[in-house]
């Protein structure tokens, strides 16, 4: 873990404070070794894979969309479980993977003055601890499914 005096990264004490004026704790934990995937972070974490909350941003037809879905899981839009995801032109979907840059507005996965429409992976309840990356690639903090979709206001569902 980083010592005491070492400088928090602005972008790590925006989650601190977006954890706090949504009414959580800040479990925010900031480590020496990166943790830029599930699998480092688990390891780092000493958790299952699967209670790490992966960030995954769209652009739903010029609108950002986030998706907190679970470490191990490879994503396909599924069109047909998400009812406001209209197919775009020439009949394709209008959901583009990694489209929006949300980092001015959304950094560490979650916290934004702006709420994004977000969803939540359904079998993320299967933890009873969470772990999200908190700004940058060398911090995390820990939440709980309930807690999580409360303060993002998350659309809970299957993901898989």
């Amino acid at each position: 873990m980083r010592k005491a005096t070492e400088t928090i990264p602005a972008s790590v004490l925006n989650v601190k404070s977006a954890l706090t004026a949504a009414g959580a704790q800040d479990t925010v934990l900031t480590f020496d070794d990166d943790v830029p995937t599930a699998a480092a972070a688990a390891s780092l974490l000493g958790c299952d894979i699967a209670a790490i909350a992966n960030s995954l941003v769209f652009e739903l037809d010029g609108t950002p969309l986030l998706i907190l879905a679970s470490g191990p899981r490879r994503w396909t839009p599924p069109w047909s479980r998400i009812p406001w995801a209209q197919p775009g032109s020439a009949g394709q979907p209008g959901l583009r993977l990694g489209a929006h840059r949300p980092g001015r507005r959304r950094r560490g996965s979650l916290w934004t003055p702006a709420a994004l429409r977000t969803i939540l992976d359904i079998s993320l309840q299967e933890h009873p601890l969470l772990w999200a990356g908190a700004g940058d690639h060398n911090s995390m903090f820990s939440i709980s499914y309930s807690e999580l979709q409360r303060i993002t206001a998350a659309q809970p569902l299957k993901v898989r």
